[in-house]
């Protein structure tokens, strides 16, 4: 995991696997003409994507998704997260604390990056 601290950080200065997840959340994002997407890793190495939810009968954001779906998929722990397009996402950062507590959790708007947790 990449320890970035300092303001004006940039995609760049992440490590191979946090950066990854920035590309998946570009990618989820994307996919479906959506402005935020969001990823996670599990600890043991497996990564999970989603745009954000908007349904009548379903709104989730898109970090929300992303842990849901590791949640379903039986992770029992997160290592890192990002939320890509947003400054931040107190719903789903909070999902994703109920899991773990001391993950890594990093907002890319563009190419800077700002450590969320």
């Amino acid at each position: 995991m990449s320890d970035l601290t300092a303001a004006g950080t940039s995609v760049e200065d992440l490590d191979a696997e946090d950066a990854k997840l920035v590309t998946l959340a570009r990618g989820a994002a994307g996919r479906v003409q959506q402005t935020t997407g969001a990823a996670v890793r599990d600890g043991i190495g497996r990564t999970y994507a989603s745009a954000a939810v908007d349904l009548p009968s379903l709104k989730l954001t898109a970090l929300q998704a992303a842990v849901a779906q590791a949640f379903a998929a039986g992770a029992d722990g997160l290592e890192a997260a990002v939320v890509f397009g947003a400054t931040s996402d107190e719903d789903g950062l909070r999902a994703a604390k109920e899991i773990s507590a001391d993950l890594t959790v990093y907002a890319v708007v563009r190419k800077e990056v700002t450590r969320l947790a």
